[in-house]
């Protein structure tokens, strides 16, 4: 049995920004993070271990007890910035840049007159930090979903998308919120980080060879969850794990070649870990 592992795949310079941020952190036992630092289990573990603290999200500043506060790479509306500071605590923001990028770009939008449109989750700690500081927005997974905006504000829409979307996706629901009769102007920019692109192209690239999918990382990884989506649309038997300990030998009869890759958030000892498992596996096949 074949492996072949995808050409971009793994955890990116945010996310490993953001870990080496909080982990060489010299106050590392007087931090508290908000939310998760990056979606992925074994990080998380590791941050426990440095006797870093965590609180379930950025509405838990009152469950605090240090004296440093962390932003995760996924960033935070500017008035949850400012909350932080007006109670005291020292922050330290490990937001990636390529979310800071679509957070200026959204306000750009509105100061040109532009009504505000994300392409992405709503409920998303990303789209909720995007969307935190605007008066008026709206969310969309679809063209269609436009009409919730009164029609005297839909001829202007400023469209961005969440970083972790299928950037194919975004650019064809752009498209069509383009082609509506009742919008006479678009500003567009496809945000979608170039992280994501790579690992989703490299994915597209994997499913014409393999005949298994192993995608590894966070269950609660956006960006993960669409590497997954991408072999299921090809016909692909794809399977989404957290660590090796999940992989099932039966998965793998009478397959013959198997692709791997893994979300944005996986650090590499994680690849590296279901690897050698599924080298194991394949001696029997």
């Amino acid at each position: 049995m074949k492996i072949t592992l995808a050409k971009a795949m793994g955890s990116c310079f945010g996310v490993d920004d953001a870990v080496d941020m909080a982990l060489e952190h010299e106050h590392a036992g007087d931090l508290t993070i908000l939310g998760q630092l990056v979606h992925n289990p074994q990080t998380v573990q590791k941050l426990k271990e440095k006797g870093i603290q965590l609180v379930g999200s950025i509405d838990s500043m009152d469950e605090i007890k240090t004296k440093h506060v962390m932003i995760t790479a996924h960033g935070a509306a500017d008035n949850i910035k400012e909350k932080v500071l007006d109670k005291g605590f020292i922050l330290d923001d490990a937001t990636c840049p390529l979310v800071q990028h679509v957070h200026r770009t959204i306000k750009r939008y509105v100061k040109k007159g532009f009504f505000p449109v994300v392409i992405g989750e709503e409920k998303h700690v990303e789209v909720r930090g995007i969307v935190g500081d605007l008066d008026e927005y709206l969310v969309v997974t679809d063209a269609a979903d436009i009409d919730q905006i009164p029609p005297e504000k839909r001829k202007r829409l400023g469209i961005v998308s969440q970083t972790t979307q299928n950037h194919v996706r975004v650019g064809e629901v752009a498209k069509a919120i383009e082609e509506r009769d009742d919008v006479e102007e678009t500003s567009f920019m496809n945000t979608v980080c170039k992280p994501t692109r790579k690992r989703q192209e490299a994915v597209q690239e994997l499913t014409d060879e393999v005949d298994i999918m192993i995608v590894v990382g966070g269950k609660n990884s956006s960006n993960t969850r669409k590497l997954k989506l991408l072999g299921d649309s090809k016909g692909i038997d794809s399977y989404h794990i957290e660590s090796p300990d999940e992989l099932q030998k039966e998965w793998f009869k009478g397959k013959e070649h198997v692709g791997i890759t893994a979300g944005t958030s996986t650090p590499f000892f994680v690849i590296d870990s279901v690897h050698e498992a599924i080298q194991k596996v394949s001696k029997d096949f």
